[in-house]
């Protein structure tokens, strides 16, 4: 990833899960130090290797003004575009960096191709001549559709196998992308909000901050949620140890980990959210002859065993989803399924990322939400 861009255009895609007939697209600095200065942007339907369909292709505005300054920590909304979009469409964003721009607010595992120009504003341009591409989400945080009145939102909190990582690119398999599939199929008005990302742990900053500091970001900023889904602490266990990823920091106990869903729980419900928690999947020699092998040890899986007891027992969730029943290898307890595993015995690959969607009890998953 190049540290800045200037004069270039980026367009980014990503799918919606429910339809309507208006747009709204939310960019981020959260992370910039300076202003951010977007020169333009648009957006449309998608088609492919970064073109859009011409006859939808829309200016964005912000206050009805083609260009926008977003301050250090903040996001922008734009204002509402006409763009009728069915349920499960692919939207295409494209914005405009005149300046110098260090690119800070970043979301490293998209799964999903981004389309960089050489010098120049291409926002309006329907078909795009990339430069270079990324697989990386670069200042793109929301699309927001006017769904009907009655829809609802729901939010799947958790690290990189939320986050779709070793899915196929550009291919939407993330499980909460095919959870979403699902729920348009079975004509549910919810919408499905992804705030993953790879690395990620409940207690300790890493590969982005910890889920306790950005629960009220990237949940309660959320319109209409209903429900949260939890899949998360595995990062936690694994990076600290010798060999591990982050060797001086203290492992943490069950009890630690336990005590940050607590905290999780006790916030959602005090939104009137519902929060659901997913158990953790096997994680048995991941990252094996690699130099981060200790991300692994027995010690370890006795930390995520007790987790996942209490997940599914401690009483504090309001359902459960337990994915590691689902994708542990029934001969060898404790291992990811040799079927499902992409190849570091921790991320799934495509037919694991569908077994967990297709495992969701859909009445679990939102409650009395219809």
């Amino acid at each position: 990833m190049p540290e800045v861009l200037e004069n270039q255009t980026v367009r980014q895609v990503a799918r919606i899960s429910v339809g309507g007939n208006t747009v709204r697209v939310v960019l981020s600095n959260a992370f910039g130090a300076k202003p951010l200065t977007i020169g333009a942007g648009s957006v449309g339907i998608s088609g492919k290797d970064g073109d859009v369909d011409q006859a939808t292709l829309k200016p964005l505005t912000w206050g009805g003004k083609s260009s926008v300054v977003v301050p250090p920590g903040a996001p922008i909304l734009s204002d509402p575009v006409a763009l009728p979009a069915e349920a499960l469409s692919e939207i295409s964003v494209s914005i405009f960096l005149p300046k110098k721009t260090a690119l800070s607010s970043v979301h490293w595992d998209g799964v999903q191709t981004a389309y960089i120009s050489g010098p120049g504003n291409f926002t309006n341009d329907a078909t795009f001549k990339a430069d270079s591409t990324l697989k990386s989400r670069l200042f793109l945080s929301d699309i927001w559709v006017d769904a009907a009145p009655e829809s609802q939102a729901i939010v799947f909190f958790g690290d990189s196998i939320t986050d779709g990582n070793c899915s196929t690119p550009d291919a939407n398999n993330r499980w909460p992308d095919l959870v979403a599939k699902r729920l348009q199929e079975t004509g549910r008005k919810i919408a499905v909000v992804n705030e993953a990302f790879s690395g990620n742990r409940v207690l300790t900053d890493g590969m982005g901050v910890n889920a306790l500091a950005r629960f009220d970001s990237d949940i309660l900023s959320h319109p209409k949620v209903s429900s949260v889904v939890v899949m998360i602490g595995i990062n936690d266990i694994g990076w600290p140890g010798e060999n591990a990823i982050t060797p001086d920091d203290k492992e943490p106990t069950a009890e630690d980990i336990i005590t940050g869903y607590k905290q999780l729980i006790d916030r959602a419900h005090a939104h009137g959210i519902r929060i659901v928690g997913a158990t953790l999947t096997p994680f048995a020699d991941t990252f094996k002859g690699l130099p981060t092998e200790g991300y692994y040890t027995p010690e370890k899986e006795k930390i995520r065993v007790a987790v996942n007891e209490w997940i599914r027992a401690g009483g504090g969730f309001d359902g459960v989803i337990d994915f590691d029943k689902v994708m542990e290898d029934p001969a060898k307890p404790g291992y990811l399924r040799d079927d499902y595993d992409c190849g570091d015995n921790l991320h799934p690959n495509d037919a694991g990322y569908k077994a967990m969607a297709d495992a969701v009890d859909l009445d679990v998953l939102l409650g009395s939400a219809k």
